[in-house]
């Protein structure tokens, strides 16, 4: 039996860093990604990077467009609304899942993710609230025990990211996500699938809400975009 670990390739590893700094949101819906700038952060060749792009454009997280090169995908409002109405669907029924099936380690690492998100909300630490949200979701999905729910959740994982940031930009609109947030971890915590789904499906609906007036503010060409800055 080999036990051996096999060492990644370096397309691999350029594929995992540049994966990890868009669900992050170092890179914003309509960035160019220049080849020549990404050997240099990432420390690799240009084919490498090239590989990695492709990579990533499989999974719906880079578009690249002919003449202009790679970029991150430019959302509009119908799209996002109809990721928004993707997301209560899926993340209702995982919510209401997760009350049945989640184990008590499972639980107690959703409420360590909302701990985490409590204390980003009165710190005003943006990235720990996105990150904490993320860890939140993650668990809750994993405890479902629906690996068709959490792939289709993860290849919108990018623009999930992205569209949380935008409805959390919204001045109180965090402490709110806190307060619903807790009602889906109450739920599951009393095993209330019914409660579990209606809580999860408030919670989007209401982020949904939020973020379509920031993209309203932040589309200054008309054309019902979101962009970055």
């Amino acid at each position: 039996m080999e036990l051996r670990v096999s060492v990644k390739s370096v397309q691999q590893q350029a594929a995992e860093k540049l994966r990890a700094a868009i669900l992050a949101g170092l890179f914003k819906p309509g960035d160019r990604l220049v080849e020549a700038d990404m050997c240099t952060r990432l420390g690799v060749s240009r084919p490498s990077v090239r590989e990695a792009l492709r990579s990533l454009e499989a999974e719906g997280l880079v578009t690249i467009i002919p003449n202009r090169g790679p970029q991150i995908p430019v959302l509009t409002w119908k799209q996002a609304e109809e990721i928004y109405q993707v997301r209560a669907l899926l993340e209702g029924e995982a919510a209401a899942l997760c009350a049945k099936h989640g184990t008590h380690a499972q639980i107690g690492a959703m409420r360590k993710a909302l701990s985490a998100f409590a204390r980003a909300v009165r710190d005003d630490d943006g990235a720990v609230r996105l990150s904490a949200t993320a860890d939140f979701y993650s668990v809750m999905q994993q405890g479902a025990g629906n690996s068709l729910i959490e792939d289709l959740l993860r290849r919108q994982m990018a623009r999930i990211n992205f569209l949380r940031a935008q409805s959390m930009s919204r001045a109180g609109r965090s402490k709110f996500s806190l307060r619903e947030m807790r009602a889906i971890y109450d739920a599951i915590r009393k095993r209330d699938s019914k409660a579990a789904r209606k809580a999860a499906e408030v919670h989007v609906k209401n982020a949904a809400a939020a973020a379509r007036i920031i993209f309203k503010a932040n589309d200054t060409t008309g054309d019902g975009c979101c962009r970055a800055g």
